[in-house]
């Protein structure tokens, strides 16, 4: 007996994999507007979250709506940003800065924005950009993530509404946790290439 193609999509959908798509540019330079990509929904279920995830969740003030954001700390942590520099645990992220990352913006002119890559600690590392270190989330207090619960930054740190307001965000419960994004199907009519590409 042959199951049926759209029963296995389901099932995989249901249990498996999710798609998403990105409409905002949060994430950037990680994920860009239009990009299309693939959430484990079994990657907390056969392991803890772990910092540097990209994760999918639903947002506490209203879980009918879906983020997505880098998990920066786990409970236990203390995160704060002082002059643009993420602190983890009272010790400085490192960042490194590199090329420019260039964009544009919705009138089609061309943008740089500064581009750091920022290693946490036990080494994992990915692309940050920061317009500057002087914004509104560049200097935050110390928040302590209590237990059952993560906290997430853009990594667009200067355009991303994420766990440094908690009338909107704050912490989220690892209940709310949708799954890890796993796979990247960036958007063609961006010229990028096709195929699937890992997240980091």
């Amino acid at each position: 007996m042959e199951i049926p193609a759209v029963l296995i999509a389901l099932f995989l959908r249901t249990f498996l994999y999710e798609p998403f798509s990105m409409e905002a540019g949060s994430m950037m330079p990680t994920l860009m507007p239009g990009d299309h990509f693939i959430v484990s929904r079994l990657a907390y279920e056969t392991g803890p979250p772990a910092r540097g995830d990209v994760v999918v969740f639903r947002l506490p003030t209203d879980p009918s709506v879906s983020y997505v954001k880098r998990l920066i700390g786990l409970p236990g942590d203390e995160v704060q940003m002082i002059d643009g520099s993420l602190h983890l645990n009272g010790e400085a992220v490192p960042r490194r800065r590199i090329e420019d990352f260039v964009t544009t913006d919705r009138d089609g002119n061309s943008l740089q924005v500064a581009r750091y890559v920022e290693t946490l600690p036990g080494g994992r590392s990915y692309e940050i950009v920061e317009r500057s270190d002087t914004g509104f989330l560049d200097n935050t207090p110390s928040f302590r993530v209590p237990d059952g619960h993560v906290f997430v930054l853009g990594d667009n740190r200067d355009n991303s509404l994420d766990s440094r307001m908690p009338s909107q965000v704050g912490f989220i419960p690892e209940s709310n946790l949708v799954g890890r994004a796993a796979y990247l199907w960036p958007d063609p009519e961006a010229g990028a290439a096709s195929g699937f590409e890992v997240i980091d």
